[in-house]
């Protein structure tokens, strides 16, 4: 299956709902201000973000339509185009990322959106890019997080630094990028707590991780990649603002595309925040976490 096939299986219930809606408002009813209205009112719904979602009824409302004869891929041209043209910005190349050896990488996000399983498959996307990878398993509050991740480590050929149950993050962190640098690793990704309702205890957290890695390596950490769940939709947004009072956010993962109807959500993210976007998980397979790639993501939105 090419990449392509996967973005329109990973992205199938967003683009049956956008396509359905557009049907029932576009090809059924007379182009006129309530119709318009009302697929604003269903994008919105959709999780597209309201700025966008003006944006769009605005480019509909001077497009020349007649529901008899204009043909589908006109109007789902429309919508593709604009999304490509929103995210295509925001596409994160990492291949740019190799700048800094070990290239140390913060894992943020909350419980529940998938962290530890997506660090694993992204270090495997490392590795099958012959590259040496270490995880650190500095989640240390969460005992699951840390076998979790031992797991992964095992199975994709990573080594893993990992510390006692309810250790100091950050002493594992330090840990981590020493071990990566005296034995010259490409990239430590770095596991870290998710508990967004101690937002103090997790600033405080950061700031001391951000604090002991720089003893080692000045330009560490080299990205914090805020990990987000699709199905979760406008909480997802809330998160990106509560983490980015914590910690400076380089990347977005989004994980979960395929269990929700509101994969537009990214969308409104990215217009919102205009923060890069690293990849995409879309399935529990190892191998559904897939690097962003704005044309497929915008055309796989739409189809028929």
């Amino acid at each position: 299956m090419g990449i392509f096939e996967k973005f329109k299986l990973g992205l199938s219930k967003s683009s049956k709902n956008l396509s359905s809606g557009f049907n029932d408002l576009i090809f059924k009813k007379k182009i006129d201000q309530k119709m318009l209205d009302e697929l604003e009112d269903f994008l919105i719904q959709s999780d597209v973000g309201v700025e966008s979602a003006k944006e769009l009824r605005e480019k509909f409302g001077n497009t020349k339509i007649d529901p008899k004869n204009t043909e589908k891929n006109k109007i789902f041209k429309i919508f593709s185009n604009y999304v490509s043209e929103i995210l295509k910005p925001l596409e994160k190349n990492l291949a740019n990322m190799n700048n800094n050896k070990p290239n140390v990488i913060l894992i943020a996000g909350v419980n529940g959106v998938g962290k530890t399983t997506t660090i694993g498959k992204l270090a495997k996307i490392f590795v099958q890019n012959n590259k040496k990878v270490v995880l650190g398993a500095a989640d240390t509050f969460r005992a699951a997080a840390v076998d979790q991740l031992e797991v992964w480590s095992k199975k994709i050929g990573a080594d893993i630094i990992k510390s006692e149950e309810g250790a100091d993050p950050a002493s594992v962190a330090y840990k981590a990028l020493d071990y990566a640098k005296n034995n010259n690793f490409d990239y430590l990704l770095i596991d870290t707590a998710g508990r967004l309702q101690n937002k103090k205890n997790l600033m405080d957290e950061f700031k001391k991780i951000t604090k002991v890695v720089k003893k080692i390596d000045l330009n560490a950490p080299n990205e914090t990649f805020l990990i987000l769940d699709a199905t979760t939709g406008q909480s997802a947004i809330n998160q990106v603002e509560e983490f980015r009072k914590i910690t400076p956010i380089t990347g977005i993962i989004m994980t979960k595309l395929d269990g929700t109807a509101k994969g537009g959500i990214l969308l409104a993210i990215g217009k919102k925040f205009k923060i890069p976007i690293v990849a995409l998980g879309m399935g529990e397979k190892e191998d559904d976490l897939h690097i962003f790639n704005a044309a497929h993501y915008s055309n796989a939105l739409m189809i028929d």
